[in-house]
């Protein structure tokens, strides 16, 4: 392409509007062949503001996790190694502690003025499966540069339950970004004031806005639940197929308001706030400061557009946090922040929103185990 047309082609992007981009733009960049599906596009994996990944037909058993380097690929190191490889064509199953990394579906042909980033989806993170994505010559997970091409991968790595997985299998999802999308706290503070999004009577916005654990519980005083260790399997694609007593201990506080996080135990609780994300923004947690503390909470990342949103069905819907505390038993305090949320403004609003006609399987949560569990 001669200077003068990439500077146009330059001009032409930068012109477009910051932001998410939506289910239907997203549905634009596939029929541009900005993004690339092996296979056609399956029903509800174009969501409001990402797109589902999809495990392709093989997965490679590793021995540890790895980065390609400045313009390697990811596949030239898998053959050079000789790894295991395991067909997915039929099931497979992915053992706890063990390291995959499974060619996806999708690939992509970005355009010079769009990034992505990728995140478990929501089942998986509460499935204690850890899974990023890799790009070739991309020396960070789950980000994707400005103007790439070429393929995806999964890294995956069960930590409490062996999983079942198959060809088609959604683990992560991707969100691609136009500019500089996010809120600061000036327009977070606005938009909270427009549209209250968490039921926090002051709410704490530096960074974003602030989210702490519910620790107080239910009526019966239940305020999350603990991962039982050497259980039986779970198929990632199956729903309400596991009975909640054979993977998971009930928590109960019994009035202490306050919980001892055993090392390397991975426990299911929940936000106080409830939580809102308009039509016209995307949300995500993040680490408020990795310094509090020896836990961690394993974000499954996205929150979609109409997340919470009452016309929608999600009138007091609250986060679900995965935790996980390291090396030492670490107290949580009822109220204790634990994240922050990040608003990110859309391209323009989807025409679908979370929880109208997709299947929302989280949308209204209170304190709430993956879909896998009955």
């Amino acid at each position: 392409m001669a200077k003068a047309d990439k500077s146009a082609v330059k001009a032409a992007g930068s012109a477009r509007k910051a932001g998410i981009v939506p289910a239907q733009g997203i549905t634009r960049m596939i029929a541009a062949g900005e993004i690339a599906l092996a296979e056609p596009v399956a029903e509800t994996q174009v969501q409001p503001a990402s797109l589902d990944l999809r495990l392709g037909p093989v997965a490679y058993r590793v021995r540890a996790s790895f980065l390609p380097r400045p313009g390697g690929r990811v596949q030239s190191k898998l053959d050079d190694l000789g790894l295991h490889t395991i067909s997915l064509s039929q099931g497979a199953v992915l053992e706890t502690g063990c390291v995959y990394i499974v060619p996806l579906l999708e690939s992509l042909a970005l355009p010079a003025d769009v990034e992505a980033s990728a995140n478990p989806k929501s089942s998986t993170g509460r499935l204690d499966v850890f899974t990023r994505v890799i790009a070739d010559g991309v020396g960070a997970f789950d980000q994707i540069p400005h103007g790439y091409k070429g393929p995806l991968f999964a890294e995956i790595c069960p930590q409490t339950f062996p999983i079942v997985v198959r060809k088609g299998s959604r683990l992560s999802q991707i969100r691609f970004r136009i500019g500089t999308a996010a809120d600061n706290d000036d327009d977070l503070k606005d938009l909270h004031k427009r549209e209250r999004l968490v039921s926090a009577e002051d709410a704490d916005i530096s960074g974003g806005i602030a989210l702490t654990v519910d620790l107080a519980g239910d009526a019966n005083g239940l305020v999350g639940f603990r991962a039982r260790r050497h259980t039986g399997v779970v198929d990632v694609d199956k729903v309400g197929a596991y009975p909640l007593e054979d993977y998971w201990d009930p928590i109960s506080v019994r009035g202490r308001n306050r919980l001892i996080l055993d090392p390397d135990e991975f426990y299911i609780l929940a936000s106080k706030e409830a939580v809102h994300v308009p039509p016209t923004h995307a949300a995500e947690m993040v680490p408020f400061n990795p310094l509090v503390g020896e836990f961690r909470v394993h974000y499954a990342g996205f929150m979609d557009p109409g997340f919470g949103h009452a016309p929608a069905g999600g009138n007091g819907s609250r986060v679900v946090l995965e935790v996980r505390s390291h090396k030492v038993p670490f107290i949580l305090e009822d109220g204790q922040i634990i994240g922050r949320l990040i608003y990110e403004r859309m391209t323009e609003t989807p025409e679908t929103i979370y929880g109208q006609g997709l299947k929302s399987n989280y949308q209204g949560q209170g304190l709430k185990l993956s879909k896998h569990f009955k």
